[in-house]
């Protein structure tokens, strides 16, 4: 296989080719500066992962552009709309699940179409689409606190893609499974940004699941965070799993990213 590299972005997209637009974003909390000037464009059909020092503002930003805290200063462009609050067009995909416990799988996942007004049937039939894109067929009657936390997270995944959302917001989803079901998850995500073709804007701390599953790594400083660095993996992803995780190319791109980390939160 070719070795995967990682290059510095240069070239601007065009307009029509981008989802998300950040523009001069700051954030202060009382008197603690969170985020400084942050200028960000989000590819159309893309994973973009945030990746940085904890407590740099990456879930902080997500939230941003989800419309779930307001920015101090700056301004979030979704297709070209301005972001003013939570919207159908964004979904947030919590590491905590946020799912209800008194529902079911099903009732969950389709929950957001019921809130649209969506009749039954059709509500359902979609929920079950996504619960079997996820791995959940069979478990549409369970509730939550009869999964496992990763078969719950798959239920928060589904709840997201159901919705029809052209902007899924993932803040580190994996977070709180194994390392086995995480592996897994990473695959399974590819095949759904590949299936999709959604935008995705995912949060992590793990610099080797960023260069896994990620199309651009954008490196935020320390607080106040700041863009330090764009970064885009060059995947060979008709590779196996494994084969790539293995590839010197992947391990060196990898490093690259720990050095470059290094350098930008010392």
């Amino acid at each position: 296989m070719t070795a995967p590299s990682a290059s510095i972005l240069g070239v601007p997209h065009a307009e029509s080719d981008i989802a998300v637009e950040v523009r001069s974003i700051c954030k202060y909390y009382s008197e603690v500066e969170a985020l400084r000037m942050i200028d960000l464009d989000f590819p159309r059909g893309k994973l973009t992962t945030l990746l940085g020092p904890s407590g740099c503002g990456k879930t902080t930003l997500l939230k941003i552009i989800a419309g779930l805290v307001e920015p101090t200063s700056g301004e979030v462009r979704v297709n070209g709309k301005a972001v003013t609050g939570p919207g159908p067009e964004r979904a947030f995909v919590f590491q905590d699940f946020a799912l209800m416990p008194w529902a079911t799988v099903m009732r969950n996942v389709a929950f957001g179409l019921e809130l649209k007004g969506m009749g039954k049937a059709e509500r359902q039939s979609i929920a079950r689409h996504y619960i079997s894109e996820v791995g959940l067929t069979g478990f549409e009657e369970k509730y939550p606190h009869e999964l496992s936390g990763g078969m719950r997270q798959r239920v928060g995944l589904a709840r997201a893609f159901a919705v029809d959302a052209e902007v899924l917001l993932l803040d580190e989803p994996f977070s709180a499974v194994d390392e086995q079901n995480r592996r897994k998850f990473q695959e399974d995500l590819l095949q759904l940004v590949e299936k999709e073709r959604k935008t995705f804007i995912f949060v992590t701390h793990s610099i080797e699941e960023a260069v896994y599953v990620s199309d651009r790594i954008v490196l935020l400083s320390r607080r106040p965070s700041r863009v330090a660095q764009i970064i885009e993996p060059k995947i060979d992803r008709t590779a196996s799993p494994d084969a790539i995780r293995r590839d010197q190319g992947y391990l060196d791109t990898v490093e690259e990213i720990w050095q470059g980390l290094k350098h930008y939160v010392d």
